[in-house]
């Protein structure tokens, strides 16, 4: 596994610096944002820890860290759609991580076998919050890929 050096206190210094030191939350995981590399299309939203980046930057994949199974997972390794790793960025201060993907499999990042995760827009009716689904099609059968 990779280490990662402590970021540097100056702000200054942390937005010019050279060396990756990814900031952390207080619960050790950091923001990584997904999207596919041929049209910039957002894909999903997910959490890494330092051993979930770590596997990303040696393996080229995607590696994740779940919350809810609190375990690491790569993604696509049930669905076989793997996110293979075009590029990483970081911002300014090293709290968000950006990957640009290329899918494999199916095309799709969501576990309900859409392309991305972000498939309902959100809009106010009559003074609540509703969703409307603008992106419904499944590129596979979840219930089939993972027997649920």
């Amino acid at each position: 596994m990779l280490n990662f050096a402590k970021p540097p206190q100056d702000k200054a210094l942390l937005d010019e610096a050279t060396d990756f030191t990814p900031r952390f939350d207080d619960k050790g995981l950091v923001t990584a944002v997904v999207t596919d590399a041929r049209d910039n299309a957002v894909l999903m939203l997910a959490h890494m820890n330092a051993e979930a980046l770590s596997l990303t930057i040696e393996t080229g994949f995607a590696h994740y860290y779940s919350r809810s199974r609190n375990a690491i997972w790569k993604k696509g390794e049930t669905s076989g759609n793997l996110q293979k790793v075009e590029q990483m960025l970081t911002d300014c201060d090293q709290d968000a991580i950006l990957l640009k993907v290329s899918m494999s499999g199916h095309d799709a990042a969501c576990h309900t076998g859409r392309r991305s995760c972000f498939y309902r827009a959100v809009s106010a009716s009559d003074g609540t919050a509703v969703l409307e689904t603008i992106a419904d099609h499944r590129a596979f059968d979840p219930k089939t890929v993972y027997g649920k």
